[in-house]
């Protein structure tokens, strides 16, 4: 497999699909440029080498072809002050401009194509009317797989080389992240983006340092339960944090009051919990929470026993006690994965668990663990506190990096990797 520090790009023209799926006010203006910072290096490792690059990306989800508020046009002068050169548009993907420009790229050139998403080929599903039968959605799908397969050779003709740094949407199995790979069977690579979130995550699912431990937080276990059973066949100890815990609790008996509880899980909880000690595994939980007794910043609070919650109240952080057990679990982690806070951090009143938990790690870190921070919500909580910056790796990569955990192939790795 190619790598993108040993391949030659000179005068070669290199097709990138970047995540520039990024938020913008009422004024068209980027509001978080982190996405298009990210992708930097990739581009301009092309371009320092004597190649151009074509950027392919989408943004939102558009319902129409073309759908000016989706348009990527806007994102030209962010992309350009990121990127420090100037950026061609074209205002289509696969059209006549695109086409044209693509041809007429010098190198150290950036064209920037329209949203990927304009066209139904992208993500591969037709665009039906209401009370569409059964039979016009199939017919529909067919017809769909055969234009999506010249919309993706069309993609791909405007390049001589596919780097995908999108990990984002490497879970997606669109013409852009992993069916155009097919088309350079001798000349696709990842991007940095893409190469570290695969090494960083290899390193806490197939290659960690002992005592490894996850930090599973969240507010479902139903969302966690795949995560959670392919961890515990790696793992020394798991954490269980946040809205989650009472389900736990309340599956053993314990009075939970009006906290988040799933009462269809209970089975899951209790096979979770004979796997943990059949294979030697600590789960940890908070034996203590701060409660409220409303879901407001503004509620009154007590620490009650997380199995002993009265009627009217709810968890809404780890208690004190809670707090201490995971620090020192944590202290003694040379493998620390974060996936989930472990209270409602949002509000000020109930961060102090899950900012305890950011520092413990960042703590571990300082001392020579290795520490993976993934899933929008644990990104947002590192971001709060300000200790990004002082863990070994923070994921963007969202839904593609929860798939990842679970062990399933992603279609944009796999692609590369094939």
């Amino acid at each position: 497999m190619q790598s993108i520090d040993t391949y030659d790009f000179k005068g070669k023209k290199a097709i990138i699909r970047v995540d520039f799926n990024v938020p913008l006010n009422d004024r068209f203006e980027v509001t978080d440029d982190t996405r298009i910072r990210a992708a930097v290096p990739t581009i301009q490792k092309v371009l320092a080498e004597g190649g151009s690059v074509i950027l392919m990306s989408h943004l939102g989800r558009p319902k129409k072809n073309p759908d000016p508020k989706f348009s990527l046009r806007h994102i030209i002068p962010t992309v350009e002050k990121d990127l420090g050169v100037p950026v061609q548009f074209a205002d289509d993907c696969v059209g006549a401009e695109a086409v044209e420009k693509a041809a007429a790229l010098k190198p150290g050139e950036v064209l920037l194509l329209e949203n990927l998403r304009f066209y139904p080929e992208e993500e591969g599903k037709p665009r039906l009317a209401e009370g569409a039968t059964e039979e016009e959605k199939a017919e529909a799908k067919k017809a769909l797989k055969e234009s999506q397969k010249e919309f993706t050779k069309k993609l791909a003709s405007l390049a001589d080389v596919y780097i995908n740094d999108a990990f984002g949407t490497a879970h997606r199995a669109h013409a852009s992240t992993a069916l155009i790979a097919a088309y350079f069977p001798n000349d696709k690579i990842f991007g940095y983006i893409m190469e570290n979130e695969i090494k960083a995550v290899d390193k806490v699912l197939e290659n960690p340092t002992k005592p490894y431990t996850a930090i599973i937080g969240g507010s479902k276990v139903s969302s966690k339960i795949t995560i959670i059973e392919n961890l515990l066949q790696k793992v020394d100890n798991l954490i269980i944090g946040g809205g989650m815990t009472y389900t736990f609790f309340a599956a053993q008996g314990g009075k939970i009051g009006n906290s988040l509880c799933e009462a269809d899980q209970f089975d899951t909880v209790h096979a979770i919990l004979a796997e943990a000690r059949e294979l030697g595994v600590r789960i940890v939980m908070a034996e203590d929470s701060l409660c409220a007794d409303k879901f407001a910043e503004d509620a009154d609070t007590q620490v009650c026993a997380s199995n002993d919650i009265a009627d009217g109240w709810m968890g809404m952080d780890a208690g004190p006690q809670a707090i201490e057990a995971f620090k020192s679990v944590i202290a003694e982690s040379k493998t620390i994965l974060w996936n989930g806070p472990v209270g409602v951090f949002e509000m000020d009143k109930f961060a102090g668990g899950t900012q305890a938990v950011a520092q413990a790690i960042t703590q571990a870190t300082a001392n020579g663990a290795f520490s993976l921070v993934g899933g929008g919500d644990s990104v947002a909580a590192i971001n709060k506190f300000g200790l990004a910056d002082r863990v070994s790796y923070v994921s963007t990569g969202g839904g593609a990096l929860l798939e990842y955990m679970e062990g399933k192939e992603l279609p944009g790795v796999a692609a590369i990797r094939q």
